[in-house]
């Protein structure tokens, strides 16, 4: 499952362009990230996974940078 252009869209509006990650990442630990995703990359994350039953829809997406989304992807979600 992926989310559409429009959530897409929505969802970048929504972060101002930059990481809207607030886990406890090596390089920002719980507050959020707030970088730049146009500089780096960005990546449109399922706060709740797809195989958990985690919908594509604006709330369940957030916009993490690179490193945020490694780690995200790495060790889960939470």
């Amino acid at each position: 499952m992926a989310f559409s252009q429009q959530t897409r869209e929505e969802a970048l509006a929504r972060a101002g362009g930059r990481c809207e990650c607030t886990r406890r990442c090596v390089h920002h630990a719980g507050h959020r990230c707030n970088a730049d995703v146009s500089a780096g990359g960005m990546h449109f994350h399922h706060i709740l996974s797809p195989w958990a039953g985690g919908p594509d829809t604006l709330m369940n997406c957030e916009v993490l940078c690179t490193a945020c989304f490694r780690f995200a992807s790495s060790y889960g979600t939470q």
